[in-house]
């Protein structure tokens, strides 16, 4: 059992939650105890795509998890919470409500390379322990700037005239980035506060929503329904890098560890494959040096 399932994660549910789920499920479809984890996690008020790697894919989670993202999220004005959410305490109100055109005017900022202040509700460690948990004990948690990329930014509002309440906006970012924060920070950019309202990943690395299933689907799987609708290759987590077709011999030095030299291609990852076309190694060339990166134990 090697492979991905993609979860439309829904509203409420954890990502530790989640994996449990399809533990769960695999369990009651017989599969027996297989590997699992995750591809990023998403916080319970967050929907969308949450990669969950299975067997051999497991070892390709770290690279998920660098993968870029894209998220759609709803900044409502007015109200800033603790975490920067639907949820927590009020700490900031302002009565002043920006245009349509100053939201889009302040964007320019947010795009590129930035300097962001994650939220004191978020999984980063200060001194061995969870930034939340220090922050839900009342603890004053001072949280260090960090550079991220913005890839791109875009409003789906609809043009409107007037003030507004709330805004809907696309982000493509880097791995590491807080929209929670870059909604605050946005607000700030426009005069006011804000929190977000609603937030879904629309992408992860390869993945997007529409290879999602949803939990009744996952759910169907554990009482039977067809594997093949529910789990997708481990090579699906690949596609976003080139393959390289290996001769049985260049197979066999990947699979032993062996540097090999001399194959034309271009520098960065690829994911290597034999004759009978699974992956057997995640590689990459560096100046015509071929090193493995993580092999693949996928027996036929």
């Amino acid at each position: 059992m090697h492979g991905w399932i993609i979860l439309d994660k829904p509203l409420g549910l954890g990502s530790t939650q989640a994996v449990s789920a399809v533990k769960r499920n695999l369990r009651e479809a017989g599969f027996g105890k297989v590997k699992v984890g995750h591809g990023g996690t998403l916080d319970p008020l967050a929907t969308g795509v949450l990669p969950i790697a299975l067997g051999e894919a497991t070892k390709l989670c770290g690279r998920m998890l660098d993968a870029s993202k894209t998220y759609d999220f709803t900044i409502c004005f007015g109200t800033e919470t603790s975490g920067l959410d639907a949820e927590g305490d009020v700490v900031a109100t302002s009565d002043h409500r920006p245009s349509l055109a100053q939201v889009e005017a302040a964007l320019a900022q947010f795009t590129g390379p930035i300097a962001q202040i994650p939220p004191a509700y978020s999984a980063i460690k200060i001194d061995g322990k969870r930034a939340y948990d220090l922050a839900r004990a009342g603890a004053v948690v001072e949280m260090k700037s960090r550079a991220v990329t913005v890839h791109d930014l875009c409003i789906q509002t609809d043009a409107t005239t007037g003030a507004l309440n709330a805004v809907t906006l696309t982000a493509d970012v880097s791995k590491g980035t807080y929209i929670r924060s870059l909604a605050r920070d946005i607000a700030y950019a426009v005069g006011t506060v804000g929190h977000v309202s609603m937030l879904r990943r629309t992408r992860a690395g390869p993945f997007s929503v529409q290879s999602a299933i949803s939990l009744d689907k996952l759910n169907a799987f554990g009482q039977g329904a067809a594997q093949e609708d529910i789990i997708l290759p481990i090579e699906a987590g690949l596609d976003d890098i080139p393959a390289l077709d290996l001769s049985p011999e260049q197979a066999r030095a990947v699979q032993q560890g062996r540097v090999l030299t001399g194959i034309a291609m271009e520098d960065g990852l690829h994911w290597a494959r034999g004759a009978d076309l699974r992956p057997i190694a995640l590689v990459e060339n560096i100046d015509g040096t071929l090193k493995t990166v993580r092999g693949f134990n996928l027996t036929p």
